[in-house]
């Protein structure tokens, strides 16, 4: 399909790249496991069934005392070959800033972060064995591991603490490519926001440097149908931040030149210049402080 299609068909020829799913409609169902408040905030434990095939624990957060409906964050976790972290990556500061978990309870905001396949509570099988088992059902594993983000949106949007049309996504990492993929393909999403992962698949290619991300990153055929930024074009007109670092070797610097330029594009032909920025900083595949106070800042805004 040309390029050029309507955003609502690019969407659903993005979504049949995925491998074969669960059905888009089918239920999502929850299990409270308990409410602690220890932190200083609210946590509710949850479990989740998202595509029944396997639970997905979850954590949901929230200021304590909060009443009505609040704007929502979905974060995604990072990798970082930190299998048994999964969704307590949300609550683990990193150097110079905050827990995630924190920063969003301050701001007034609700937060679900779920364990993906492979990892937390999920991790009971490695990457490398999940890739290649659902590669023989005909599945891909970064298609299931989407599918269980978007029924996460379903699943959001059923709370009566959460308001629907104030939800953003929000991640690191591999967390950073989830929240824009999942902005990319469900409107629901009002607000993006991508942490070191805005990658340009032919820049990543040029630079030899495929090793740098797991297998569970690779979609089959994706490169004949889309580039980085007609993926992240489907966003427009919401608001999109992007973070990364110049010296960061999963997300090579002409290819963030390449996605701001086309990006730059998108949004001023939509009319809506101001709603897209990448912010880059001198530093490799890390969070910084500056970029921390960019996405509370730009949160602020728009969500």
């Amino acid at each position: 399909m040309a390029a050029g299609a309507p955003a609502a068909s690019r969407r659903k020829e993005l979504y049949s790249l995925l491998g074969d799913l669960p059905p888009r409609n089918r239920k999502v169902s929850a299990e409270s496991k308990g409410v602690d408040t220890s932190r200083g905030f609210s946590l509710e434990r949850l479990g989740l069934d998202l595509n029944g095939l396997e639970k997905a624990p979850a954590y949901f957060i929230k200021p304590l005392g909060a009443t009505g409906k609040l704007p929502t964050i979905l974060f995604h976790h990072w990798h970082g070959g930190e299998y048994k972290l999964g969704k307590d990556e949300m609550l683990r500061p990193k150097k110079d800033v905050p827990s995630w978990a924190e920063a969003l309870v301050n701001e007034g905001y609700a937060a679900l972060c779920v364990d993906t396949w492979a990892f937390g509570e999920r991790a009971t099988r490695t990457e490398l064995d999940l890739f290649k088992d659902f590669l023989w059902h005909g599945r891909v594993m970064w298609g299931m591991m989407v599918y269980d983000s978007l029924k996460a949106m379903d699943y959001l949007v059923t709370r009566p603490d959460v308001d629907g049309k104030r939800i953003g996504t929000l991640g690191m990492s591999m967390g950073s490519t989830m929240a824009w993929w999942v902005a990319a393909l469900d409107e629901r999403v009002r607000v993006c926001v991508d942490i070191c992962c805005l990658t340009d698949f032919d820049a990543l290619l040029k630079r030899d440097n495929l090793k740098g991300h797991g297998p569970y990153y690779f979609v089959p055929g994706l490169l004949k149908h889309f580039t980085t930024s007609q993926i992240n074009a489907l966003i427009a007109p919401r608001p999109h931040l992007g973070l990364a670092g110049n010296l960061d070797k999963l997300t090579p610097p002409e290819g963030l030149d390449r996605i701001d330029r086309e990006l730059k594009a998108v949004y001023e032909k939509a009319g809506h210049p101001e709603r897209w920025k990448l912010h880059r900083e001198d530093v490799a595949h890390e969070e910084t402080a500056g970029m921390r106070r960019e996405a509370i800042t730009f949160l602020r805004k728009w969500l």
